[in-house]
């Protein structure tokens, strides 16, 4: 998610002036059995937006190259940070605003050279993965696995065909909607139109199977999550969402959909935006949030917009929010999901307000500390960083390489299945 086309809550620029503290273990006992842990599982993060946050850098929009990661960066993504927060495989966001109007696919084929020029700038610390087994691979060579994931399926342009392309550029998931209904699909921060999926809706669903492409409900309706998990023959994902019962955001899951993840296998990524992890803020963003759309309906610029996000959410004070609260939601997950369901999806550079001590990607051990205090085992933590994820990717793969043995590419159309627009 990228602000401000979500309940994202604050000015930028307020938690760089946050540095966390350095992950310390020595005298704490939770923090230096987290840090040996994921020294042995590091984490596989759902949903990071460094390479939008790269594109829209004021200092030079889309420089890859003057954007080092290799020291501190103007965001809250860099390679000292990542090794500090123990991350191992990353899934990219590769995001395109829904509210641009049309002519996505050119801008995310950018964001897919973006993103795939930040891999290749930094061969020894990072590689492109396409493959549960080379995510693997890339782990043991203590390299960042990274994956590419389209951020809103207005990308394809109603295309199966465009679809196809995304998947051999190296994208292997798409959240199905980002903050606006597409014509397939309802988004969870939009009024409904469809209630759930259309018929082409279901058959994208079919293809990103078919193709081995994860499918994403993050930022979808209850209702498409419904029909997405009715559906799909592969796990789904969350890449960057918590639990509506703790925290009753749109853009959280419900319980009801949590008891469905372990007949489809499916893994929700806990994610520490904090609007969607504290209740209070949530509350208080709400009608900020509201005054935000109504300015902002029609503003197709991103600069623009961003302007009016700052001028709406200027001099707020904002309720704290802990490391614990975050904790809340993995657990609540695992409670009704269970523990083989449940990720973590930061959303990093693409918010702006942060648990304390989470405030960038260094902060993952803190969760692991707190969770080890809360009585976790290491075999459930080890599944939490990136064994269910991994897991995941891999049953996908499998499901596409049956599903292409009987099904050839679809060449359905949007107006075949739906009818006329």
């Amino acid at each position: 998610m990228r602000i401000p086309s979500a309940l994202a809550c604050a000015l930028l620029g307020a938690a760089f002036a946050l540095a966390p503290a350095p992950v310390a273990g020595e005298d704490d006992p939770a923090m230096a059995r987290a840090l040996a842990l994921l020294a042995k599982h590091p984490v596989f993060d759902g949903h990071n937006d460094l390479p939008w946050a790269i594109r829209e850098w004021k200092d030079a929009p889309g420089a890859v190259e003057r954007y080092d990661l290799r020291g501190r960066a103007p965001g809250q993504t860099d390679l000292p940070r990542l090794e500090h927060g123990r991350v191992g495989a990353q899934f990219w966001s590769v995001y395109v605003p829904a509210e641009a109007g049309g002519g996505f696919a050119r801008t995310q084929l950018e964001q897919i050279d973006v993103a795939r020029r930040i891999v290749n700038r930094y061969p020894a610390d990072m590689a492109l993965a396409l493959t549960a087994r080379e995510v693997e691979g890339e782990l043991r060579w203590n390299r960042i696995a990274s994956l590419l994931g389209i951020e809103g399926g207005h990308a394809i342009e109603n295309s199966l065909g465009l679809l196809r392309v995304y998947y051999d550029l190296g994208v292997r998931y798409m959240t199905l909607t980002h903050s606006k209904n597409t014509d397939w699909a309802d988004a969870a921060t939009d009024t409904a139109r469809h209630g759930g999926l259309t018929r082409f809706g279901e058959e994208v669903v079919r293809e990103m199977n078919r193709l081995g492409m994860l499918v994403d409900l993050s930022h979808v309706s209850a209702e498409t999550m419904h029909d997405a998990l009715r559906v799909s023959e592969a796990p789904v994902i969350f890449s960057h969402s918590s639990a509506k019962a703790v925290c009753d955001h749109p853009r959280n899951v419900p319980d009801d959909v949590l008891a469905l993840l372990p007949k489809n296998g499916g893994v929700v990524m806990v994610t520490f935006v904090a609007a969607f992890v504290s209740p209070e803020f949530a509350a208080q963003a709400a009608p900020l949030w509201k005054a935000f759309q109504e300015k902002s309906r029609g503003v197709t610029d991103s600069a623009a917009r961003e302007k009016l996000y700052r001028e709406t959410f200027a001099g707020v004070a904002w309720p704290k929010v802990t490391v614990a609260q975050v904790a809340d939601h993995v657990e609540h997950v695992r409670k009704v999901a269970g523990v083989d369901h449940v990720g973590l999806g930061g959303d990093y550079d693409g918010n702006d307000r942060w648990p304390e001590g989470m405030e960038d990607v260094s902060g993952y051990p803190r969760l692991f500390a707190e969770l080890i205090r809360r009585g976790w085992s290491d075999e459930d933590l080890a599944k939490l960083s990136r064994g269910n994820a991994l897991r995941a990717l891999r049953h996908a793969e499998d499901v596409a390489a049956r599903l292409q043995q009987t099904r050839a590419p679809s060449i359905a159309t949007i107006a075949e299945l739906d009818g006329p627009r």
